[in-house]
């Protein structure tokens, strides 16, 4: 017998075979599939641009060349302007850190002492307080070590590194194509549907990624050039972080306050200045409510805050870095998916059995509103 032609359960079964399936190749490849993902996102990311090129009668192949040779220029400066400045700023922060330890060992750790007593969980706390946060401070060390600690580890970065421009302008060039060959595998029987629903998936994923994306750089920037007009010294660190945390609607704004008061407060020890960081933040968030979100995301994607948390974080935990490549595709479509269920339930047999119709009441005789003699 034909598996497709069996009873709905057992077609439910093996889809959920299929899925747990998916999921432990996902796992078992993870290794080596973070350059295809990072170059999928890219090609996807560029194709409307290569569309509207072709669309000015450029063929593919030119116009893939022209994106992508207009992208990896923006890459490689942005690269080779940031990068230095990035370095100083982390090792600045080394310094920080190794202050800020040494503050609560001579500040915070005595009061707690006097106050709570049991001086030597107090003090084995402070020791590593200390040493945890000490060695922390050494972030470029520490990260150049695990990653570049062997050669076997260079050649992994460097062919990662290597794979991933390759691999986004070969799906760049056949992006089409490959959708294309996708929707002619599909059942006829479904295929009108699942047309359907991966246009819902692509809009609804293309206006959050793209429009993130630029909402997220717009901010990072007026935050940094708000701190640094503040004269915070870690305002490139500061700002980026505020622009990577944006990701998700009022992180940035959070983390992005929370580490400039405390880095303003150890530099400058002013009220005023924290309120200055506290005004280019609200202007920041102003700006991201009624400018930026309206004009470069739009009000139409309905992924929730919480969805976005949820997605990120269950694929970081289950995938590592590749589940959080994966998160908010998978979060579209399972959103597009309940969405079309939702809908089916609602004019289902089920939903409505039992629903009583309201009796229909006479009209109302028409009142006397003659006034009285």
């Amino acid at each position: 017998m034909n598996p497709l032609n069996e009873a709905p359960n057992t077609r439910l079964l093996l889809l959920a075979a299929g899925l747990f399936a998916l999921a432990l190749l996902i796992h078992l490849l993870k290794p080596i599939l973070a350059p295809f993902l990072v170059g999928a996102l890219l090609a996807y990311l560029g194709d409307p641009l290569v569309d509207r090129l072709e669309a000015r009668k450029l063929g593919r192949t030119s116009a893939v060349c022209l994106v992508f040779l207009g992208l990896s220029l923006m890459g490689l400066i942005g690269l080779l302007i940031a990068l230095p400045l990035l370095i100083d700023q982390f090792q600045l922060l080394n310094v920080r850190l190794h202050s800020l330890v040494q503050w609560l060992q001579v500040n915070v750790l005595p009061e707690l002492k006097a106050r709570f007593g049991d001086g030597a969980s107090l003090s084995q706390a402070g020791q590593a307080l200390g040493q945890n946060i000490g060695t922390a401070g050494d972030v470029i060390l520490r990260l150049w070590s695990r990653i570049f600690g062997s050669s076997l580890a260079i050649v992994g970065w460097l062919s990662m590194l290597v794979l991933i421009p390759v691999v986004t302008f070969y799906l760049l060039r056949d992006w089409d194509i490959l959708i294309a060959k996708i929707r002619d595998l599909l059942p006829r029987r479904i295929e009108g549907r699942a047309a359907i629903i991966a246009r819902e998936c692509d809009e609804i994923l293309g206006a959050f990624i793209r429009g993130q994306l630029l909402v997220m750089t717009a901010l990072a920037v007026i935050y940094t050039l708000g701190l640094w007009l503040v004269g915070l010294e870690l305002a490139l660190v500061l700002g980026l972080l505020a622009g990577l945390a944006s990701i998700v609607p009022y992180m940035g704004f959070v983390v992005g306050i929370v580490a400039a008061v405390i880095a303003a407060w150890f530099q400058f020890h002013d009220i005023w200045v924290l309120l200055q960081v506290g005004v280019v933040f609200g202007i920041g968030q102003m700006l991201e409510g009624m400018v930026l979100t309206p004009l470069l995301v739009g009000d139409r994607i309905g992924l929730h805050p919480v969805a976005v948390i949820f997605a990120l974080l269950a694929g970081g935990q289950l995938f590592g870095f590749v589940g959080i490549l994966l998160a908010l595709p998978t979060a579209a479509v399972v959103m597009v998916m309940l969405r079309h269920v939702h809908t089916s339930y609602l004019g289902s047999d089920f939903y409505s059995a039992g629903r009583q119709v309201p009796e229909q009441l006479p009209p109302e005789a028409p009142r006397d509103n003659t006034p009285n003699e």
